[in-house]
């Protein structure tokens, strides 16, 4: 009764994002009580595998005990400071942490509350860069065909997702696409590596035309989220810095959604072993639980705004940047990846739910079943439009909680999900394809 009761309230007085709220007289929403590990519970305590991490943030379970007590500690000391002119201990722990982390010399964090400010904060630090070294015809950008940056209008324009951009076109300024390196567009018998390449080729053939009008490229490193989950190989990235460096373009790498171990290192511009001008984090940076993003930068880009001048700054702000509560939720976050040695536990989860999940390749209304690191995706063959919300409706009912992109569903679930939760997992989503 409380979960009717709940839906009913909710749809009088909150309007979901990323809805069709008319949509919401077939699929009704689902209230939820209370969460536990990989669990989410509703009023009736019917419980959902949360197989998507809630949308991609939640690394060690709900309410994990070790983030919940970072949080209550700090709680009695500093809920929050604005970050102009003040500082905490929190944030500079944080900071400090980032920055040994990071790949190469990424030692400035600037913070904001959401990966979509990250993006808009790096394409303004790139334009503002250029525009301090003499250079403001430089105040374009480039990104891949099928990309995903973000809602606002900055990240939406360097965003290549018709559903979230075509509505919002008058609105936004334009920017160049050039070929994703996602290996499901190379041709039959092209390689990954081969197709990375030959996209590469493509951005560098924009850049010999266009650099000198180019501020940065922006690009999703090895998984491009909102595209389906287009997996691409290494390489693409390795020659995609190069040919930044080249041509003298920042490159503006968006790890909101494929940081923190999701793609089997602790950030995917690793297993290219490149260091971008800009790296932008958000997401699992605090473990699920607080809002909070971070763009890391270069000493000698920060030095270009560093002035007498108080215009050839970085005016660019957010009242909970860097918020207190938030930085501890990240640092306990950053102890359980440390303590515990995540990405190496994660590599054997990694190998047991390929195993399990033969299955689901194998199945006949499956094509291009593919992984990286933590993130599992497929198409399903079917020309019905309603698929997604029907899909996850019978996901609903078997317990999980998946929510496909157009006809691909993934599954990325949190890194505390056991041999027991797998299983359940993997049966439930063959019950689902079944069922169609």
């Amino acid at each position: 009764m409380i979960n009717k009761n709940l839906e009913i309230r909710s749809l009088k007085s909150v309007w979901h994002p990323c809805s069709q709220m008319k949509q919401h007289e077939t699929f009704p929403l689902v209230p939820i009580a209370r969460g536990q590990g990989v669990w989410l519970y509703d009023f009736n305590g019917r419980r959902y595998l949360d197989a998507v991490s809630s949308w991609w943030v939640n690394l060690f379970g709900h309410t994990n005990p070790r983030i919940n007590h970072a949080i209550q500690d700090q709680l009695v000391k500093l809920e929050h400071v604005m970050l102009a002119g003040f500082t905490h201990e929190p944030v500079v722990k944080l900071s400090e942490r980032l920055s040994k982390l990071a790949p190469g010399n990424l030692g400035h964090c600037f913070y904001s509350g959401d990966g979509a400010s990250a993006i808009e904060a790096a394409l303004k630090m790139s334009f503002h860069y250029w525009y301090n070294n003499d250079q403001p015809e430089k105040n374009n950008f480039v990104s891949l065909q099928n990309g995903y940056h973000g809602e606002t209008l900055g990240a939406l324009s360097v965003t290549d997702v018709a559903l979230f951009r075509d509505i919002y076109a008058p609105l936004l300024r334009h920017s160049a696409r050039v070929p994703t390196p996602d290996w499901r567009y190379a041709e039959q018998g092209e390689s990954p590596s081969s197709y990375a390449l030959r996209a590469a080729n493509c951005l560098e053939k924009y850049l010999a035309e266009n650099h000198t009008k180019t501020a940065a490229f922006v690009v999703e490193p090895l998984v491009q989220g909102a595209a389906g989950m287009g997996m691409y190989h290494p390489d693409y990235l390795k020659y995609a810095s190069e040919i930044c460096n080249k041509y003298q373009v920042h490159l503006i790498a968006d790890e909101i959604a494929v940081g923190f171990g999701r793609t089997g290192t602790m950030f995917a511009c690793e297993q290219a072993n490149i260091t971008p001008d800009f790296l932008c984090l958000a997401k699992g940076l605090s473990g699920g639980y607080l809002p909070l993003s971070v763009v890391m930068t270069t000493d000698s880009i920060y030095q270009s705004f560093y002035h007498d001048e108080a215009t050839r700054g970085f005016l660019h702000s957010h009242t909970h940047a860097g918020n207190a509560l938030a930085c501890c939720a990240a640092l306990a976050t950053l102890d359980i990846f440390e303590q515990d040695k995540i990405t190496k536990a994660n590599h054997a989860k990694i190998n047991y739910l390929n195993d399990i999940s033969q299955l689901i390749a194998s199945h006949p209304k499956v094509k291009n079943f593919r992984n990286c690191g933590m993130i599992w995706a497929f198409e399903v063959e079917t020309i019905d439009p309603s698929f997604s919300g029907k899909f996850f409706q019978t996901s609903l009912n078997q317990g999980l909680l998946l929510r496909p992109l157009g006809n691909t569903v993934y599954f990325m679930p949190p890194y505390i999900i056991n041999d027991q939760e797998m299983d359940f997992l993997v049966a439930g989503i063959l019950q689902v394809l079944d069922s169609y």
